[in-house]
């Protein structure tokens, strides 16, 4: 499938970017060359072959979930200027 100019600026449109005249021409050809990969990569026989998590086989290093530093809620609390049971009071900012 080929995009054609009108198609192009259908989509610039939508996604409401403001192409030069100029850039039109490259910007068809590009996106033709993607939606072409695209094609080419679904054109590939994947039959029977797991996907993968990450494309390296290794495994995290993880360290043990332990408490590190102290609860310092209320030091931090104590200079914000509106708090109410713990939690930190924001103006509304939206109606």
């Amino acid at each position: 499938m080929a995009l054609e100019r009108s198609d192009v600026e259908k989509i610039a449109h939508l996604a409401r970017l403001g192409l030069e005249e100029a850039d039109i021409p490259r910007t068809t050809e590009t996106l033709n060359n993607i939606l072409g990969l695209i094609d080419h990569m679904q054109a590939v026989a994947t039959d029977g072959i797991e996907p993968l998590a990450h494309p390296l086989e290794t495994t995290q290093r993880l360290r043990a979930d332990a408490v590190t530093e102290s609860n310092r809620r209320d030091a931090y609390q104590a200079i914000a200027p509106a708090v109410e049971n713990g939690l930190y009071l924001v103006p509304k900012v939206i109606e």
